[in-house]
């Protein structure tokens, strides 16, 4: 098991940047996959990035080049770093952990990107 606390959201103009952070209750060193989802009003969860325990990262087409995901397996976290927002990119992020097979989720951060 293991619990996930994002934080980081808030709200920013167009062009801007934020950082979102996802904290894991445990060691994340085992974990071999992480990452990030989000989810606007009235649409589908939408996969946004992911990386394994070695490093290697996996970005959605719509965020290819401006988001930038990372891990440090010594402070149990991963995070997010968006440049170049765009009010697409508002949205409920979530952090998510693959152990065991098993998928956990964290409650969600709010990002809104305004024009």
């Amino acid at each position: 098991q293991v619990q996930l606390v994002e934080s980081g959201g808030g709200l920013v103009q167009v062009g801007g940047s934020l950082r979102l952070s996802c904290a894991a209750s445990r060691s994340i060193f085992g974990i071999n996959v992480m990452g990030w989802y989000r989810q606007s009003p009235g649409k589908q969860r939408e996969w946004v990035a992911s990386i394994t325990n070695s490093g290697s990262t996996n970005y959605a087409n719509s965020v290819k080049g401006r988001f930038t995901i990372s891990r440090d397996n010594a402070k149990n976290s991963v995070y997010l770093q968006m440049n170049s927002l765009k009010p697409d990119d508002t949205a409920v992020y979530y952090c998510y952990a693959v152990l065991n097979v098993l998928s956990h989720w964290g409650q969600g951060t709010q990002v809104t990107v305004s024009s």
